[in-house]
């Protein structure tokens, strides 16, 4: 099972970080955070946000979910609603819980977006392919500035690398899956 507790977040980036050779300093800088917030953030002092979190993935080139938990390299591997991995913002307008397990080839997430809400505050890239379905609500998905309306049932693929995000302009949340192939930040 995955542990999201901030001391064993810590220990997994500074298990990733030493083992790319990267100083404190070198971390900070790639991920444009201060030292003293990669310290505290290392040794579960401080639990980092979702930007910050994802800055750090992106700056340790590994996966988000890949931060909380060992790669699981089962064959088979089941995960059990109640024992999902779950990342929220720090606002709480987005949730996903992580549906896939470890580290695979494809990354499936369950995602909550509340009314109003968006899944980050300026659209982002990472090095993926995307396919988001809607399974409740409506769910405006803007990909390079053209913004695509998706109702339950409706899909949308993408290339990641294309500045992208989620947002829900109605009076109810709305979710839905995102399968990200290979998982990144």
């Amino acid at each position: 099972m995955a542990d999201s507790r901030p001391e064993v977040l810590g220990e997994r980036i500074r298990q990733i970080r030493t083992a790319k050779s990267l100083s404190i300093r070198e971390l900070a800088e790639r991920a444009e955070v201060s030292t003293g917030l990669i310290s505290q953030v290392e040794r579960g002092i401080t639990e980092p946000s979702l930007q910050t979190t994802r800055a750090l993935a992106k700056a340790l080139q590994t996966p988000l979910f890949d931060l909380f938990a060992e790669p699981d390299r089962a064959e088979v591997a089941v995960v059990r609603k109640a024992r999902r991995l779950r990342q929220q913002s720090p606002h709480g307008e987005i949730s996903y819980e992580r549906v896939s397990p470890g580290s695979g080839r494809l990354e499936l997430l369950e995602g909550t977006l509340k009314p109003g809400g968006v899944s980050s505050e300026e659209p982002w890239t990472h090095p993926s392919e995307e396919c988001v379905v809607v399974t409740e609500g409506e769910l405006v998905v803007e990909v390079d500035g053209a913004e695509h309306r998706l109702s339950a049932g409706d899909s949308c693929y993408f290339d990641s690398r294309l500045p992208h995000r989620y947002r829900n302009d109605g009076t109810g949340p709305v979710t839905f899956f995102a399968a990200i192939t290979p998982p990144s930040y």
